[in-house]
């Protein structure tokens, strides 16, 4: 740093005033030439005279991409979302600096360019370059560039990829736009994104080789098309999704047919949130009205039971084995259509030459009532030529055995889990879903349908703990004293006539929420259910019992299901009832569980169709109930491979094991309805075995009636519950 000069001398006086003025002029003209560039910047965008704007700004090169031919004057207007900042690397030589284009640039318009100049190698301080409405921002990282040339620009001549409708049927061939897809995702390779994490320290020469991604995510939900215009993230969103539609061949541009129904169109946007809630995605689908097509369609739900969920992972956990997840991109995209489904341009998007013409589907669409059986038909058809067997009960699960191993595949619409007893098996399944479908790979098995599953060395834990601080947030529970349990005994709820109204769609809100969270939580199971059979009036009395099941989610709010990986996988069931505990109608209510090796993977409270007359009426409908479900299961576990019979079912009953297991008709019986009686030929022919069980060792009895909260807890941890914070 230089010093004032003694005021006595001249000579140095002047040095020391033209070093300053130096100095000024040099900062100056650093500063106008970083206006300018930005300014360049803005009219070139907003003229749109080239395919791509670039410029340097500390190690990573600034580009920004004009609208694609095919976006709407209307969305075109509103186009924002062209900038993106592209990661280079930096050979240095003694005269020149080569900058070396990621491929994703080394591909399109922007060719590899030589620039004179030298990098700097002190850190400068942080500078943001923006322009007013340009919706970019750009932080400067480690030097500045200096004498830098602009880089070479191509001007390319894209085909147009809206199809040339002049015939009935249009051709989609053409060159297809590549939106700026840059974007932080899961699967970035972490030596791309932050370097070698065991290199060690960087040194201040080494920071050049960084490279950095920098992502334009929008933290909203926009709700109108007219919103999502104007966020450079939703456009770039909605362009990802319509390039997609041409890829995968969706629609053609045809004129519009006579005498035939047109589906509309509406964009949905949602954000796509990681296992802790972190956003990491804008998602923006185009779905059809559905609800316009015709009645009597072949149509299908894929229906995926969390019971099914929860037996798959008992299964790794018991062969010790891990569990991963990929998703399938636009999945339904890839169902092919048999029936001739027409549906109007989507908003925004609407082609300026022919805005009458519609698109006539090729490949299903979202929103339509066809769509999951397309998808589904081509997914199996795929797996099942490639050796999988479905299987018998569950449709959505798909496995493929070895001579020593198996890989069991579980699918729900567009996201699949996968695992086997051979690791190598999990590595071909992926490669092999890459080579038909696009896909991400997500690694182990983390969140699922809302269940945080965490895999261990020594087994697997389930639970919902997220989703239970999000639900005491949204109803403005946060702060309120925790219980213990989450009803008390003795039973008092009723009807409750005279009490006063509380807000029914509050209420509803509240029960739907708990009855989710009952996925994990089978500790909630039977309060839920109880106070669910008074959503038609809710009193203020229902509503005080509901917020005592949320006050015991404040003092649990991870505890969750605990897979251990050293025990069995036998089948054992436990089934109860209490007598005439409805206050309303004095029916019985049913609980049951059942239990894989000490695992809990289903269970039940319901209350019974019928009014019973005596205690073993009550017990004896349990246990049939209580048999259909085991049966269920041992056909489930089938598919696995796994052959079990004389399934014990504990009952605290003695009457009603004594019916079950006597054919004769009795005076007392007869008037029970007939389905509740197939438990006797089951256990005749030794599929079932009926076995007494005390009180006090009866697992369901959680299921049928509040607890104290010595036994409530007893229960839990007998039933495989656990509570990390205890």
């Amino acid at each position: 740093m230089l010093s004032p000069p003694p005021p006595q001398s001249v000579v140095w006086r002047l040095i020391w005033r033209t070093t300053v003025a130096v100095a000024i002029a040099t900062t100056t003209a650093a500063a106008v030439i970083d206006i300018t560039t930005v300014a360049v910047l803005w009219l070139r965008w907003s003229n749109h005279n080239l395919v791509a704007t670039t410029r340097l700004c500390g190690g990573c090169l600034i580009q920004q991409s004009p609208p694609p031919p095919w976006l709407g004057p209307r969305a075109a207007g509103g186009w924002r979302g062209g900038f993106a900042v592209q990661p280079m690397t930096t050979a240095k030589t003694a005269a020149t600096t080569t900058i070396l284009l990621p491929p994703s640039l080394s591909n399109s318009s922007v060719t590899t360019t030589t620039l004179g100049g030298s990098c700097e190698d002190q850190p400068s301080a942080t500078t943001i370059c923006g322009a007013a409405g340009g919706g970019f921002t750009v932080t400067r990282w480690f030097g500045r560039l200096t004498a830098a040339v602009p880089p070479t620009i191509r001007e390319p001549s894209p085909t147009n990829l809206l199809p040339d409708p002049s015939s009935n049927e249009a051709s989609t061939s053409g060159q297809v736009y590549q939106p700026p897809a840059l974007r932080w995702t899961k699967d970035h390779p972490i030596d791309q994104v932050l370097g070698n994490p065991s290199s060690g320290v960087k040194t201040r020469r080494q920071a050049g080789n960084v490279c950095l991604y920098v992502n334009f995510i929008s933290e909203n939900e926009p709700k109108e098309i007219d919103d999502a215009l104007r966020d450079p993230a939703w456009v770039s969103a909605m362009q990802e999704e319509l390039a997609e539609f041409i890829r995968n061949n969706v629609w053609l541009l045809v004129p519009r047919p006579r005498k035939r129904t047109i589906i509309g169109s509406k964009w949905i946007f949602r954000n796509k949130l990681d296992e802790i809630g972190t956003i990491i995605r804008n998602k923006a689908r185009l779905v059809a009205q559905g609800y316009r097509q015709e009645e009597a369609l072949i149509t299908m739900k894929l229906l995926l039971l969390l019971e099914a969920i929860r037996l798959f992972l008992a299964f790794a956990a018991h062969m010790n084995f891990k569990v991963y997840q990929m998703d399938i991109k636009n999945a339904f995209l890839n169902g092919k259509l048999n029936e001739e489904v027409y549906v109007a341009q989507p908003p925004g998007f609407v082609d300026p030459k022919f805005p009458d013409h519609v698109y006539k589907l090729n490949k299903a669409l979202y929103g339509l009532k066809q769509a999951p059986r397309a998808w589904y038909d081509t997914l199996s058809t795929f797996l099942l030529s490639k050796g999988f067997v479905r299987g018998k009960i569950d449709s959505t699960l798909f496995l493929k055995k070895y001579p020593k191993h198996i890989l069991l595949v579980q699918i729900y619409v567009d996201d699949i889990i996968f695992g086997s007893t051979n690791p190598k098996l999990c590595e071909k399944f992926e490669l092999l879903m890459k080579s038909e479908y696009k896909m991400s790979m997500m690694g182990e098995l983390t969140f699922f349908l809302g269940l945080q599953i965490k895999q261990s060395e020594k087994g697997i834990f389930i639970n919902q703990g997220k989703y239970v601080h999000e639900m005491l947030k949204k109803f403005d529970l946060t702060s309120c004293t925790p219980m213990k349990t989450p009803m008390a005994p003795p039973l008092s709820l009723d009807k409750d006539s005279k009490g006063k109204p509380v807000d029914v769609t509050l209420y509803r809100g509240m029960i739907g929420s708990l009855l989710y969270l009952t996925a994990s939580r089978p500790d909630i199971m039977y309060s839920t259910c109880l106070c669910a059979r008074y959503q038609a009036e809710p009193k203020e009395s229902h509503l005080t019992a509901v917020k005592r099941i949320f006050r015991y989610l404040k003092g649990t709010p991870n505890m969750g299901l605990w897979y251990s990986k050293d025990s069995g996988f036998d089948l054992t069931a436990y089934s109860d009832s209490d007598f005439a505990g409805c206050k309303i109608d004095r029916k019985s209510t049913t609980g049951g569980c059942h239990l894989l090796g000490g695992k809990l993977v289903s269970w039940t409270s319901k209350k019974q169709n019928s009014v019973s007359t005596s205690t073993a009426e009550a017990e004896y409908v349990a246990a049939g109930i209580c048999c259909a479900q085991v049966l269920w299961l041992r056909n489930q576990l089938q598919d696995y491979d796994i052959q079990l019979s004389k399934i014990p079912i504990y009952c605290d009953n003695t009457s009603a094991i004594a019916i079950a297991n006597n054919p004769v008709l009795h005076s007392k019986t007869k008037h029970i309805e007939v389905r509740y009686h197939f438990i006797r030929d089951h256990v005749m022919n030794g599929d079932i075995e009926l076995h007494f069980v005390p009180t006090e060792y009866q697992l369901a009895d959680l299921f049928t009636k509040p607890l104290d909260v010595t036994r409530f807890n007893m229960l839990l941890s007998e039933l495989g519950m656990l509570n990390p914070e205890e």
